[in-house]
This record gives C-alpha cells, structure tokens and sequence, in this order.
C-alpha cells in the first residue's frame, strides 16, 4: 500500500502527481499484465533476443552516420 503525506495546504493535484510517480515506480501494473498469462522462458528469451538486436541494429546506424 503506497502512502503518501500530504503536507499542511498542499495542493491536492501535486499530491496526486507525487502519488502516480510513486505508483510508477513500484511497477505494479507490469508486474500484474505479466501475472495475467503465462509465457514460456523460450518465447520471452527470443523476445528479449530479438529486441536486443534491434537496439544493436539503431545503435550501429547511429554510430554509421
């Protein structure tokens, strides 16, 4: 459970940002989309295989011209 003070006349729509950062930074929407169904450790491997030589392929063509 996140909590977050708010401070004597603050105003509620910073205290509402200051909540959706920390909301964000705990990743717990990621972590429940991947709960919801089951990958396989082959299919997410070749996932991060193929986004991995993605990166390299932009980075080259960056450092190319």
């Amino acid at each position: 459970m996140l909590i977050i003070p708010v401070k004597e006349g603050e105003n509620i729509d910073r205290a509402l940002k200051r909540y959706k950062r920390k909301f964000d930074r705990t990743k717990t929407m990621k972590q429940l989309r991947n709960r919801k169904q089951f990958t396989k450790p082959s299919v997410a491997k070749r996932a991060q295989m193929i986004k991995a030589s993605y990166v390299q392929k932009l980075r080259t063509q960056e450092e190319v011209g």
